[in-house]
């Protein structure tokens, strides 16, 4: 070329020297490149255009993670990507080694990497030879950074031994990574496979429990505590005679084994082996070392952390019952999921006692705290409450008994020197189940209120009476509730656990447990592990990654269904066929005037899917209207029973509302200024028909609506 004449074309420039051009885009997927790329890749001498898996089958699988994570790097340096590519033909051996160099881009509005680059062949280093033990710098050196701190984060990440050998067989190393791994430990005098990863199961047989004297290359490394490279099949014969035909059946090429040590004790070995030869080269065995110390590391904690969490739960579980025998027309199911890291036990608990007379107790409650003293505390006031009820007392006596014993226990236990100025409070919901009636007696100490799933699968919270936790008040009193189990219908007991799990409130986690019980379609105890996944959701504790525990509080749920049909037992065929009902019942005392709220809202959960909104509120208004009189014009309580029966569109409402007064009500005319005698006056507006009858000692005042039919 002479002066003054034009410069030739770049392409022109870049194919004299031997160098391709190549341009990736992570958006659409394609990989474009010139005459001269394709030539080194192993493709016929002309510009085309690949897909990512044309391309990624032409390259060393190891060099396509290290590509991935190089440009990664170099866009948050704004720095070129600089990467040894290994060419692979179809029989997957390589047939040369490229370099790379190019500058990525990210485009944050296509959220993807945009890149172009040359490829120039390199003379790939003799392993063993001076050039093979050349330092890597640069790129390169940024590349080994990079993957150290996502090796460091994986493996900080991993709660279990399990998750540690999972993220350690991932491990991309850059330009070398092995296909073969294991683990070694010590016990005593002895070696052993804590994990491995690349031979078939059944292959660690001849290396379990290894003496540490044996001539092998783990025991020599656990003796010294000195690490041992191989970088051939001569070396490792050479060096271990007697146990080289042990290894030589595998068929590797290189071996580096690197101690263990943690506080300056090596705790095992860990084998890295290469299908392939490795010169082991001071930047090689550098990264080998600092990801065998973050393993030992990481083998370390999740070591202590499977201690904890296997002493927490046998604690825990041990103080917890088992259901007892089956009780006939009844099944029952129950789980206990533990809080989540170290010795956070709970002071959940749930329990089945059996009474006199075929019946049965089921109590559930939550001591306050999660240590041990929260669990100790726990166990011994079950032991106490299963005393009380077996004595005979009823509902509210045990609860209030329960109370005086766990207030002088919460102040004067062993909890410390602190134990005195700590007092502690629990939780606690005591219901007494007749099985062939289905009533339930509840009794209630600060607890969540139970919910029944009825036979079509309405769910609905039953408000019940109750007092304080136990344990502030010695003296304090609990009234009962009387509730019934039709039939059909399942009974759920929960920790607020349950319902809180996940940063969710009580409103908000209700909404979530209860959407689980009303589509739910299953035996109890598939149901018991429904609720229980749909709180946690995919365990951190089976799947590897930054998932975060979900275990936020311990978790205690009972269940409990009378079978029917409809129902969730196994013997539903011996109910004969009737007609759909929902039956809610609800008891408002005359010292209890706000539990007239509380009708109103049941009333609308069990009207939930009728088709007329205008009768939902002339129901709720009746309802109040007629609570309100028994309330105001008798000494007596208000006894409220709401039914639904017939098949959606056809279905009628009868409710009735039933006291212990002697005077019956009468539709009168009241005056512009009177200030009563208007209940019976709406109720012959909005109801279609209704009715007072005399009950004995007592009367009922009725009233029914029909749904008009589905839109």
């Amino acid at each position: 070329m002479r002066t003054g004449e034009p410069l030739p074309a770049v392409g022109e420039v870049l194919a004299s020297l031997a160098t391709g051009l190549w341009h990736w885009d992570t958006a659409t997927g394609l990989v474009t490149v010139d005459a001269e790329a394709a030539r080194l890749l192993g493709l016929p001498r002309h510009e085309t255009v690949l897909t990512e898996a044309q391309t990624r089958a032409r390259l060393h699988p190891v060099d396509w993670n290290e590509i991935t994570g190089v440009i990664q790097l170099a866009v948050a340096e704004s720095t070129l990507a600089e990467v040894r590519i290994r060419i692979m033909d179809d029989q997957g051996r390589v047939v040369r080694v490229v370099r790379s160099r190019s500058k990525p881009s990210f485009d944050p509005v296509r959220k993807a990497y945009e890149l172009i680059g040359t490829l120039q062949e390199v003379t790939e280093p003799t392993p063993g030879t001076p050039a093979g033990r050349t330092a890597v710098t640069g790129d390169w050196r940024r590349s080994r950074e990079a993957f150290l701190l996502d090796a460091g984060r994986a493996l900080a990440e991993a709660r279990s031994t399990e998750e540690v050998l999972r993220v350690a067989a991932a491990l991309s190393m850059p330009g070398f990574s092995p296909d073969g791994l294991a683990v070694f430990g010590v016990e005593g005098d002895r070696l052993t496979i804590i994990g491995h990863h690349g031979q078939q199961p059944g292959d660690e047989s001849p290396f379990t429990q290894m003496s540490l004297h044996t001539d092998y290359p783990a025991a020599e490394v656990v003796r010294t505590g000195r690490a041992v490279y191989l970088s051939s099949p001569e070396q490792y014969k050479e060096r271990y005679p007697l146990t080289w035909p042990m290894a030589a059946q595998f068929g590797r090429h290189s071996w580096a084994f690197l101690p263990l040590t943690v506080a300056g004790r090596t705790m095992g070995a860990w084998m890295a082996a290469f299908a392939y030869p490795v010169a082991f080269t001071p930047d090689e065995r550098s990264v080998l070392t600092t990801v065998a110390r973050m393993l030992a590391q990481a083998l370390t904690r999740a070591g202590a952390a499977e201690t904890q969490r296997e002493l927490t739960d046998g604690l825990q579980r041990s103080m917890l019952p088992t259901l007892g025998p089956e009780i006939p027309g009844m099944t029952l199911a129950a789980r206990y999921i533990p809080t989540g890291g170290g010795l956070q036990v709970g002071g959940d608990w749930y329990d089945m006692i059996p009474l006199p007379r075929g019946r049965f107790a089921l109590v559930i409650g939550d001591v306050q705290g999660h240590d041990v003293r929260a669990a100790g505390l726990m166990g011994q006031l079950r032991i106490a409450v299963r005393a009380y009820a077996a004595e005979g007392h009823r509902p509210d006596a045990v609860l209030s008994r329960a109370s005086g014993f766990f207030h002088g226990l919460a102040a004067t236990d062993g909890g410390g020197a602190g134990a005195g100025s700590d007092p502690r409070f629990a939780t606690c919901l005591y219901i007494e189940v007749d099985p062939v009636t289905g009533v339930l007696e509840t009794a209630r100490a600060g607890h969540l209120d139970p919910a029944i799933r009825m036979a079509d699968g309405t769910v609905l919270v039953r408000a019940t009476a109750g007092g304080l936790p136990l344990g502030i008040d010695p003296d304090a009193d609990y009234p009962t509730t009387r509730l019934g189990l039709e039939p059909g219908e399942a009974l759920m007991l929960c920790t607020d656990g349950l319902l809180e799990t996940g940063g969710h409130d009580l409103d908000t986690g209700w909404r979530r447990v209860r959407k689980t019980l009303e589509t739910h379609e299953g035996d109890l105890e598939e149901l018991a592990d429904a609720l229980v996944q749909a709180v946690h959701g995919p365990s951190s504790h089976h799947t590897t990654g930054p998932l975060a525990d979900r275990r936020e509080d311990d978790i205690a749920v009972l269940l409990l269904c009378r079978q029917g049909a409809g129902g969730c037992g196994p013997d539903t065929a011996v109910v004969p066929a009737r007609q759909p009902v929902r039956r809610s019942m609800l008891t408002v005392a005359q010292a209890e005037p706000e539990r007239i709220a509380a009708a109103r809202q049941q009333l609308r959960e069990l009207l939930h899917d009728w088709t007329c909104e205008d009768q939902v509120d002339s129901a709720v208004l009746l309802v109040s209207e007629t609570l309100t009189n028994v309330l105001v014009h008798t000494d007596a309580d208000a006894l409220l029973v709401a039914e639904v029966t017939g098949a959606p569109g056809e279905r009628r409402l009868r409710i009735e509302v039933t006291d212990t007064g002697d005077d019956l009500p009468h539709l009168r005319s009241p005056g512009e200024l009177a200030s009563s005698g208007r209940g019976l006056v709406l109720i012959e507006l909005l109801a279609e028909t209704w009715g007072v009858a005399p009950r004995g000692k007592g009367k009922s005042i009725w009233f029914e609506l029909s749904e008009p039919g589905t839109p």
